[in-house]
């Protein structure tokens, strides 16, 4: 009976063997071009780990608030509507596109406008 399932496999493999193959090799690339897009995104150069050590003071020091709220540190404001880029509320923490929705939420007393948005500490 086995011997029977093999001559059949045979002979119908016989028959469609350029079918056959041409299925296995469309597998296989693909096969292949998935695991080497895997592979390029595990590969990629990653930025090396930076400990930063705190101060002899503590971590809450004074000196460093001061340096946090700094005016140098704080990206230009402006008042007038024209001129600026961008727009942040003064009790947020996030910056919007004068056209997002999100902008047009916050009130116009609140509004701050940037002309350009650059690292705070």
């Amino acid at each position: 009976m086995i011997a029977s399932w093999f001559i059949k496999i045979k002979t119908w493999a016989g028959e469609y063997w350029r079918e056959i193959f041409s299925v296995i090799l469309i597998m296989l690339v693909s096969t292949i071009s998935f695991g080497l897009g895997r592979l390029s995104v595990v590969w990629k150069p990653k930025a090396p780990i930076k400990i930063f050590e705190p101060n002899k003071e503590g971590l809450g020091s004074a000196s460093q608030e001061s340096q946090l709220s700094s005016p140098e540190n704080q990206a230009p404001s402006i008042s007038s509507k024209d001129d600026g880029a961008f727009v942040a509320s003064r009790n947020g923490s996030a910056y919007h596109l004068l056209d997002c929705p999100g902008a047009k939420q916050i009130n116009e007393e609140n509004k701050i406008y940037f002309f350009l948005i650059g690292p705070v500490a």
